[in-house]
């Protein structure tokens, strides 16, 4: 194009602003959103590589940490940031060896980020600095043991064993609570917060029966003002089965008219109701099902008796399951 000449665009990133960071067991996670923008506002089109900066200061000692004191500690290059890509985010995990958290715990750590591109012979063209975050690594728990689940009508029952000790070996005295995520794939990434609780139980009021639920719980420690989780307990899936019958019926009264017992009770309230049985029997004799086929509202017409005989009606409930409830209160008629 004819004109007069124009520098190249220095595709410089916008500082990254979401910077997270989370202990979970011995392993320091920093979670963070790669830029789309340039400093000049317009989009970005060149490969974007990362860089972390980190600065340790041991526990009982004062130093600095952030932001001055902050070094180069690990680059990702475009590579390393599309292997550590979870969704929309890049999640970066720092695990410390047995011997490197022994010694560390306690200590506190803080780390920046900063993402660049590559300019004219390939010099790097930096962002701003992210926000800078700092955690003291906490001596957190060990995982939770021994998580069960059980179906019950409404909800499914969650319950474990209280961690003893710490990834150190000590006791582990700064519990403050458990988490609990669900996935319904039991996948990598699918699992999601369902709750939390202080106490060794949680009941998770939804769910539906014939669906599969994986279910994970970690411990959370609190100490000086810094919280961390344990690492995640083993999954365990569960696939409740509807095995609860309704309610029994109440309120059943027979009345005989002319030529036919006219029967009437109280209508049950459950969403997976189907409808009802009605159970006969004469004096001394064993009872029987009297409707053919299962009764949707509750009303019922017995046309079938006899004059000058005593009958006894019984009439149980059931659900879409199939499941039937007990006999309500056997009710008495005499037809004359």
């Amino acid at each position: 194009m004819q004109g007069p000449p124009h520098p190249p665009r220095a595709e410089q990133p916008v500082a990254i602003k979401d910077l997270a960071l989370a202990q979970r067991g011995r392993t320091l996670e920093l979670t963070f959103s790669l830029p789309e923008l340039a400093a000049d506002g317009e989009r970005l089109t060149k490969p974007l590589e990362a860089e972390i900066l980190r600065a340790v200061v041991a526990a009982g000692r004062t130093g600095p940490t952030a932001p001055s004191g902050l070094s180069l500690w690990k680059e990702l290059r475009v590579d390393d940031l599309a292997r550590y890509k979870q969704g929309e985010k890049v999640v970066f995990p720092l695990t410390l060896s047995d011997e490197e958290f022994r010694q560390q715990r306690g200590g506190t750590f803080a780390f920046g980020v900063r993402t660049l591109t590559r300019g004219f012979r390939h010099r790097a063209v930096e962002s701003d600095l992210s926000n800078v975050l700092q955690v003291i690594l906490v001596d957190v728990s060990v995982a939770v043991q021994d998580l069960q689940i059980r179906a019950e009508e409404h909800a499914l029952a969650l319950s474990w064993s209280a961690p003893a000790q710490t990834l150190s070996g000590g006791l582990a005295s700064n519990l403050s609570a458990y988490r609990i995520d669900r996935s319904q794939t039991g996948k990598p990434g699918s699992f999601q917060f369902r709750g939390e609780t202080p106490g060794l139980e949680y009941r998770d009021a939804e769910f539906e029966f014939g669906h599969a639920y994986y279910y994970k719980v970690v411990a959370v420690s609190k100490q000086d003002g810094s919280v961390a989780e344990s690492e995640e307990s083993a999954t365990v899936e569960i696939t409740p089965r509807d095995v609860f019958p309704p309610a029994v019926p109440r309120g059943l009264s027979a009345v005989y008219t002319t030529d036919a017992v006219e029967l009437i009770w109280t209508a049950n309230s459950e969403p997976d109701l189907a409808g009802y049985n009605v159970y006969r029997r004469e004096e001394g004799g064993a009872a029987q099902k009297i409707n053919p086929e299962i009764l949707r509202t509750p009303i019922a017409r017995d046309s079938s008796v006899a004059a000058g005989r005593k009958y006894f009606y019984r009439v149980t409930a059931l659900d879409l399951a199939n499941n039937e409830s007990p006999a309500c209160e056997e009710v008495q008629v005499e037809t004359r």
